[in-house]
């Protein structure tokens, strides 16, 4: 049975400021709360037990899945997915209180990739000129612009502009409106989640499949598996096995819990085409919206 701890170490992808620590504001009421620099590090604190959770991004609506997130959980470390939470983004251009872009213009423009990404055609139409720096989040790339005496900025969050003392020159500045990111939520031994008082969207089942090799009508062979069950897929995605070209294995996330019936059926059948099935993660899936309270406090 699963172990119920009150003041449950929680990690996450920090510094302060960063898209995931809204996800743990929103989720976690309470709890020991240690951030990352990166998310191998956060998952390996989770897997050498130094926390009992870790929540980290695994897809964002724009720029598509976080692979360092699914490598990391499918080749280095084993930790079933407990839980999910979707939370709308919104990127915004972040100076110093002190600095005046129009006199001075921005040379360089901080932020983690996907953020970057998110925000090509606003960055492409108002600083064509500016220098595009990556960075491990957007909380860090916050601290880095309150931490500099140059014309630069930064992309992220309300969050980040308030904890790190900075200014929103432009607010929203993503290129579609409609922009979200799952974070994943990981533990090693099974504890009752303290989460806040969110009713689940739905119940989930992640799965990895492998095939034995390339072979026409091999995928078609797996979805078949699924689907005569009418078990509904909400994403299939491949990724490459690192043991050749042309090697890859399936995700799959089915939109309902895993239960002894269906499940076990589709696994035999796979196996019987020579397939391999391993669970990821069956788990209650939450999203938040503008209008959720805890999501206003944290923003």
């Amino acid at each position: 049975m699963p172990e119920s701890e009150n003041n449950q170490k929680i990690g996450y992808l920090g510094p302060r400021g960063t898209f995931t620590k809204m996800a743990v504001d929103a989720l976690f009421e309470e709890g020991e709360f240690t951030s990352y620099e990166t998310i191998p590090a956060c998952l390996d604190a989770v897997e050498a037990g130094e926390i009992d959770t870790g929540v980290v991004p695994i897809e964002n609506a724009i720029e598509g899945s976080v692979h360092l997130t699914i490598d990391y959980l499918t080749h280095h470390v084993d930790l079933p997915i407990v839980a999910e939470m979707t939370v709308p983004i919104k990127q915004h251009l972040l100076v110093r209180g002190d600095y005046d872009p129009e006199k001075d213009g921005i040379t360089e423009v901080y932020s983690h990739s996907h953020a970057i990404a998110q925000c090509h055609q606003y960055l492409h139409k108002n600083y064509p000129e500016a220098e595009l720096c990556y960075t491990s989040s957007t909380g860090r790339a916050a601290e880095i612009v309150a931490e500099s005496d140059k014309p630069i900025a930064a992309i992220g969050n309300h969050l980040a502009a308030e904890q790190n003392g900075l200014t929103i020159l432009q607010h929203d500045i993503h290129d579609y409106a409609n922009n979200h990111t799952r974070f994943i939520v990981v533990q090693k031994q099974p504890k009752t989640l303290n989460i806040r008082d969110h009713i689940p969207t739905k119940q989930k089942t992640m799965v990895m499949v492998t095939l034995p090799k390339d072979y026409a009508g091999a995928l078609h062979q797996v979805l078949a598996a699924f689907a005569w069950r009418k078990m509904n897929l909400s994403k299939i995605e491949s990724r490459p096995m690192k043991t050749g070209l042309g090697n890859y294995f399936f995700l799959i996330d089915i939109d309902q819990p895993y239960d002894q019936v269906l499940f076990p059926g589709v696994e035999a059948e796979l196996e019987a085409l020579g397939c391999s099935l391993k669970l990821l993660g069956t788990y209650p899936s939450f999203e938040l919206n503008v209008s959720t309270p805890n999501l206003q406090a944290a923003e």
